[in-house]
């Protein structure tokens, strides 16, 4: 087990319920904001706080390469992980631009790109040069599993220290929605066919060739769905273990993490099986066009804020909720209540 799990407290849920009566001597009918005051109670169990902040909000862009990417599992050459990576060191991807839009703090992570980075705006934190081949050998270590979640708690601290209140974690990585299929399959027992779907873009052949690709990895590799740490050695990824890793950390230090999608919530599903305490920190921002996080919802009990059928990944569509989330805060900071509008709050029929 990971050593930050020690730190984790479930989220406060007496200050979720201060936070709701609050909430109803707000100038509105009871529970009228629906889902935004379901947030905002949430918000507060995670902080403690009534009134708390989540401005401004950390994006972390973990970046790592998968040696699955030979047997042609992807839309897109192995290079292009590097090469986006670049696009992110000089501020170009979605996720630049719609960073900049919320005003967040931005990190780019090195965790195991194949290529060797010297770019400048790239934290080095390579724990080795990409993963092995599934289908051959287990993906990672043991001691790499630790060491790449080790820099996803890392680059968490780095964020805290630098005044975030919120997280935001992205990935980049061609192959990776083979990986976090193969992971998926194992922990939730569900069929490889019902948790693949068109990744960077691959046609109908091309998706039944993944499928028994992940089907002889899973067979060849033979992980137990009831070790987690295991499974993502033997099928999973860098990046998803320094995600992994990243929603723990959040966790241990009571700052919400809105999670993104597909591959995101299959890295938040491995770190509620390592300490199930960290559900209670989650956000699920929006529904991705991956069948397979369909799966990995329905495993979480995780109804997110936005369906816009996105599939691109990089925490595009956690930035996207965010001003979701920061409204919650808003609402809760700056609503007048019945009593200091002068309104009457008995509902006269």
């Amino acid at each position: 087990m990971h050593a930050i799990v020690d730190h984790i407290q479930p989220v406060d849920l007496n200050a979720g319920e201060e936070a709701r009566r609050y909430l109803d001597t707000l100038t509105k009918p009871p529970g009228s904001l629906g889902a935004l005051e379901e947030l905002a109670i949430q918000l507060s169990a995670i902080t403690g706080q009534l009134k708390p902040s989540v401005t401004p909000p950390a994006v972390i862009v973990f970046a790592a390469d998968h040696g699955v990417a030979v047997e042609g599992v992807s839309a897109f050459p192995q290079e292009v992980t590097a090469q986006m990576v670049a696009n992110f060191a000089n501020g170009g991807a979605a996720i630049n631009v719609f960073a900049r839009q919320i005003g967040a703090l931005v990190e780019i992570v090195d965790v195991g790109v194949a290529a060797t980075l010297t770019m400048a705006g790239v934290t080095a934190a390579k724990v080795r040069h990409g993963t092995a081949n599934m289908v051959e050998e287990d993906t990672m270590q043991s001691a790499d599993v630790i060491n790449a979640m080790d820099a996803g708690v890392a680059a968490v601290e780095r964020a805290k220290k630098a005044g975030a209140k919120c997280l935001i974690v992205g990935e980049m990585g061609i192959a990776n929605t083979t990986a976090s299929s193969a992971m998926l399959a194992v922990l939730t027992g569900e069929s490889v066919t019902s948790v693949v779907g068109a990744g960077t873009g691959i046609n109908p052949q091309q998706q039944v060739h993944k499928v028994a690709v992940i089907e002889r990895a899973i067979a060849a590799r033979n992980a137990d769905p009831q070790a987690p740490l295991a499974v993502l050695a033997k099928l999973g990824g860098l990046e998803i273990a320094a995600m992994t890793g990243a929603y723990l950390a959040a966790a241990a230090n009571r700052m919400p993490a809105i999670v993104d999608g597909f591959i995101a919530t299959v890295a938040a599903l491995t770190a509620c099986r390592i300490c199930p305490a960290v559900r209670g920190y989650l956000i699920f921002g929006h529904r991705s066009q991956e069948p397979g996080h369909e799966v990995a919802l329905r495993a979480l009990e995780a109804k997110p804020l936005l369906d816009m059928g996105m599939r691109l990944g990089e925490g595009s569509g956690a930035a996207l909720a965010y001003p979701l989330v920061k409204a919650a805060t808003a609402m809760a900071a700056e609503m007048a209540t019945f009593n200091d509008a002068g309104v009457s709050d008995k509902a006269r029929l």
